[in-house]
């Protein structure tokens, strides 16, 4: 049948992943890098996602396509998120959350964490890492002292939840930003990263985020308010997987 559909530009998308929380069918994924449709069959036509889209990549056509499939949406909302290249069911146990839509990032999930090693000489707790206060990006101020001649750290809020050696393996010797790029504006991030790379003396960036597609948009904020400060610095990007393992 000829009905509206999503389409997205492969040249124009830069696999941002801001496009997959907004459809609520859970219709768009990220693969390679590229935004892409998932099946015909459970895209609306509605276009939700088309103001989510920083570069103008995905618009609405009319073409040959499937009809629109409620039940196929329910079954793919309910399937496991893939987890290091296999279905979450290898190391955790899917729900369905349809109240979250689409997201990889929002459907609930069940983990099986490693018990702790403890060498005979291990203290009851290791000292923390932390240099500064505030941390939330909405909070610091750009002009702090302790962002001078610093290695800043930007981390997604989620990921010393996720990675048990967060402070041992990233945030020593750091400066540290955190925030959430699902759950805030991440224009505003882009700005205020912006102002503090123009009036401090950053000398290296890193960028801690999950793997869920929705959680690069820290990363975009981050490129995007370096190119705009106008400043060369060192630019290093980690993911860490929802079993807390670094993916790269």
């Amino acid at each position: 049948m000829i009905r509206k559909i999503v389409q997205i530009d492969a040249e124009k998308c830069n696999g941002c992943g801001e496009c997959v929380p907004a459809c609520a069918e859970g219709a768009i994924r990220i693969v390679n890098g590229k935004a892409v449709l998932s099946a015909d069959n459970l895209c609306d036509g509605l276009g939700a996602c088309l103001g989510e889209c920083p570069q103008d990549a995905i618009h609405i056509i009319e073409r040959e396509a499937d009809e629109f499939n409620e039940e196929a949406v329910a079954r793919h909302l309910d399937e496991p998120f893939p987890v290091a290249g296999k279905l979450a069911d290898k190391t955790a146990t899917a729900q369905p959350h349809a109240s979250h839509g689409g997201c990889p990032g929002s459907r609930t999930m069940t983990l099986a964490p490693t018990p702790p090693v403890s060498a005979p000489d291990e203290t009851a707790s290791q000292p923390s890492q932390l240099g500064q206060w505030p941390v939330q990006l909405h909070l610091v101020p750009t002009s702090a002292p302790y962002f001078q001649n610093a290695d800043l750290l930007i981390a997604a809020d989620c990921v010393p939840f996720a990675y048990a050696g967060f402070h041992r393996d990233f945030l020593a010797g750091k400066a540290l930003v955190i925030g959430c790029p699902k759950l805030d504006d991440n224009n505003f991030y882009e700005e205020k990263l912006t102002e503090l790379f123009r009036v401090s003396t950053i000398k290296s960036i890193t960028v801690l985020r999950m793997e869920v597609p929705c959680c690069g948009g820290i990363v975009m904020a981050a490129r995007r308010a370096l190119a705009a400060s106008g400043k060369d610095i060192p630019f290093n990007e980690v993911t860490i997987g929802i079993s807390g393992e670094v993916k790269r």
